[in-house]
């Protein structure tokens, strides 16, 4: 009899503890604003086999990527910076329209607010 409700215990613990885990990766993917869901679609959709590198652009050996490639990730970049509260206006001023530097920028605020999400979870727990 011990030996069943000691077992039953452990089994709940398991459960509680796996549930608990899971609640915390979905918090992380459920606290990302839609903007930063947008930036990551953007980025998985380079694997995609219609927008991986062509044959011509591995030929070029570079480590950038292709101007074609950037345009596919530059509207999702841009929805991200203007959420910030940064205006159109600013947003060409700073980058010129480099497809680029907007990307960097994108991508820095995209970390920042990762960073944030994961900070509030830490200290949630």
């Amino acid at each position: 009899m011990k030996k069943h409700v000691l077992l039953t215990a452990f089994a709940i613990l398991t459960m509680v503890s796996c549930s608990n885990e899971n609640a915390a990766v979905n918090t992380v993917e459920s606290m990302k604003t839609p903007q930063m869901e947008n930036f990551d679609k953007a980025f998985k959709s380079l694997g995609d086999p219609q927008n991986r590198p062509t044959e011509e652009e591995r030929k070029r050996n570079t480590s950038e990527l292709s101007d074609r490639r950037k345009a596919l990730l530059v509207p999702a970049s841009k929805e991200l910076i203007l959420s910030t509260g940064v205006t159109e206006a600013e947003l060409t001023r700073k980058t010129g329209g480099d497809m680029s530097q907007i990307i960097v920028w994108a991508t820095q605020i995209y970390m920042q607010k990762s960073d944030e999400i994961r900070k509030n979870i830490k200290s949630d727990k």
